[in-house]
């Protein structure tokens, strides 16, 4: 065995977080440290001596730099077997000394391929070889080599080593998160080269990459264990938003909800509210203010509001924050809180506020993931857009200017609604929801009762085509004036027999909007 005054590390890494500091704890123990490129300069810089790689190889960087560590002396000193007498004999043979400890980070390939002016030659030159290697030569000899991929883990690897060695938990433990490290980044450029190869195409394989953001108290119920994953995207939403109350932390059901919500205020241009319990909205709202807005939310269902999410696509004024803490709500999601408001909202001291930063819609490349019991579905999100010139009315009366707002209004909350779904609105506010019903004549009962007297004059959206009339012979009753559907049905002539019947205008889409 060789002695740690003797050992040496490689270190080499894109993100430099207390590199330096990691790499002088290192030199006070004797151990001499090996780099290349922007790492051995930062190392320098700070007076740390460094054995540059071409130095220690023999053989200077080639390829533009392509070719740096990808050497046997580097990946024999890492790969070799302490224990095993004819390993060790070679590397003396061969002049080689062993590397136990490798620090090394990827480049963030991600933040290449988003760039707005990044090429597909960007990407390519992009994608680490020789980091990968030294990773995954690493981690695969973790019982003789440290392998740290996380800035994190410096200080507890220089603690483990002032006192003695690393201890073989600890190695194992990080040669778990090298691999996941090496997993990621095979995985992102594998989603992005399918992008170039496969537009538009599902790929055989299809390679996630996630990075837990972090553990959950629970799942769905107390006895359930639950973490929270996310893939790295940019998009706009509850992944990539900022939790700044000091309320507990979210639950599993709390992000589900506050999914549901964002991406249901998304759609709406106009100052709007979203309120949801149980991924359903119970209200919605848009208005010419904020405040305005999030009160028509609420008055759509006041009683099933309480212990809701609310969404917001501006940011709260005092006005509705006064509103807001009047009852209870678990979370409020905006693009920003301004200070004055944040006094009001901690008055709800386990409120969650979550700040989501510019709203924007969910983009065409974002996927849809639903897990089954083996298996993955995935599918493009539905982000289609059904607007006037779409609807082709089927009545013999037809919508008044009013009642095809109203519509389009009902069929943006009804996309964003479980299926069957049955949306009653005015054109700035829902009166009542039927979500979730196995019938869709359900789903009208539902929405009427929970509109009551406010269904008077409006109009319902529904998910899907009227199988039977018995859907708009209750809305007609319940005092609905006019229908938007989808349409295709083998008995479309009876549905607008009916609502010719009861003088209903009746607008088809052609467009189906299911939500499981």
């Amino acid at each position: 065995m060789f002695s740690l005054a003797g050992s040496h590390a490689l270190i080499s890494v894109y993100d430099k977080t207390g590199v330096v500091d990691f790499a002088r704890g290192l030199n006070k123990l004797g151990i001499k440290i090996i780099s290349s490129g922007g790492t051995a300069k930062a190392l320098k810089d700070a007076d740390v001596p460094v054995i540059q790689v071409s130095d220690h190889t023999g053989l200077p960087e080639m390829l533009d730099g392509r070719v740096k560590t990808l050497h046997p002396k580097v990946h024999a000193g890492i790969l070799a077997v302490r224990g095993k007498k004819e390993h060790m004999d070679r590397l003396v043979q061969h002049n080689i000394p062993p590397i136990d400890i490798v620090a090394v980070n990827l480049y963030p390939f991600q933040s290449t391929v988003d760039k707005p002016d990044s090429t597909f030659d960007d990407a390519i030159e992009n994608i680490d070889i020789g980091g990968p290697s030294l990773v995954r030569a690493a981690a695969k000899n973790h019982n003789d080599v440290t392998i740290v991929v996380d800035p994190a883990d410096y200080g507890l690897v220089l603690e483990e080593l002032q006192a003695g060695s690393v201890k073989a938990e600890t190695k194992r433990a990080l040669a778990l998160k090298a691999f996941a490290h090496t997993a990621e980044y095979d995985a992102i450029i594998h989603r992005y080269l399918s992008g170039q190869f496969n537009p538009g195409r599902f790929s055989d394989d299809f390679i996630l990459p996630l990075k837990k953001a972090y553990d959950l108290r629970y799942g769905e119920n107390p006895h359930q264990r639950a973490a929270f994953y996310v893939d790295g995207s940019k998009e706009c939403g509850v992944a990539n938003a900022k939790v700044i109350s000091e309320g507990k932390q979210l639950s599993f059901n709390n992000i589900i909800d506050v999914n549901s919500a964002l991406e249901l205020v998304k759609e709406f241009d106009e100052p709007a509210a979203v309120i949801v319990k149980h991924l359903n909205p119970s209200g919605v709202g848009v208005a010419g203010d904020i405040a305005s807005a999030y009160r028509l939310a609420h008055s759509a269902d006041s009683q099933s509001a309480f212990g809701c999410i609310v969404a917001l696509n501006r940011e709260p004024d005092v006005a509705v924050a006064k509103d807001i803490i009047s009852t209870f709500v678990e979370v409020v999601a905006a693009p920003s809180f301004p200070k004055e408001v944040l006094p009001i909202l901690a008055k709800k001291e386990k409120m969650r506020l979550l700040q989501t930063g510019p709203m924007r819609k969910t983009s065409e490349k974002s996927m849809d993931y639903r897990r089954v019991v083996g298996g993955l579905l995935v599918q493009s999100p539905d982000i289609r857009e059904v607007t006037e010139k779409d609807l082709k009315v089927v009545s013999k009366r037809k919508p008044t200017r009013d009642e095809i707002d109203a519509m389009l209004f009902a069929w943006k909350v009804c996309r964003h609604t479980k299926s069957n779904s049955i949306i009653f609105a005015k054109k700035d506010h829902t009166v009542g929801v039927g979500a979730g019903q196995m019938s869709r004549v359900d789903a009208v009962k539902i929405a009427a009762m929970k509109a009551k007297e406010l269904a008077k004059g409006a109009a319902m959206a529904s998910d899907a085509f009227f199988p039977f009339r018995d859907g708009v012979d209750e809305a007609a009753k319940a005092g609905i004036t006019a229908a938007i559907h989808a349409g295709g049905s083998i008995r479309d002539a009876e549905v607008i027999q009916a609502a010719d019947e009861h003088g209903m205008a009746m607008v088809f889409t052609g467009v189906r909007c299911f939500l499981h």
